[in-house]
C-alpha cells in the first residue's frame, strides 16, 4: 500500500528501522534522506546507480565510461569529508 504513515521510534543511536514490506518494495539496500527543515523525505538509492542512470543519459550522449568515472569520484569526495581531509 503506497502513501501510508507509519510511526516508527528512533533508537538512542538515532536509527530508524524501515518496515520490510518497503525495503522489499524498493528493493534496494540504501536511501537517500532529504532534510527540508521541519521533516524529512526518505527515497530508495539504486544499489546499481549507474545501471539506474544509463537508461537516463543514454539520449544525451554520455558514455557508461564517464558515468561511472563521475561516480568513483563522487565516492572519493564523500569518504575525504567523511575522514575529515
Amino acid at each position: 500500500m503506497v502513501g501510508r504513515m507509519t510511526k516508527l521510534k528512533i533508537t538512542a543511536g538515532g536509527q530508524v528501522s524501515l518496515p520490510a514490506d518497503i525495503r522489499r518494495r524498493w528493493g534496494t539496500k540504501a536511501v537517500y534522506i532529504e532534510d527540508l527543515g521541519d521533516h524529512a523525505v526518505v527515497r530508495p538509492f539504486p544499489d546499481d546507480p549507474i545501471a539506474a542512470a544509463m537508461g537516463l543519459w543514454k539520449d544525451r550522449g554520455i558514455s557508461t565510461d564517464e558515468l561511472r568515472r563521475q561516480a568513483r569520484e563522487d565516492e572519493a569526495i564523500a569518504e575525504a569529508r567523511r575522514w575529515g581531509s
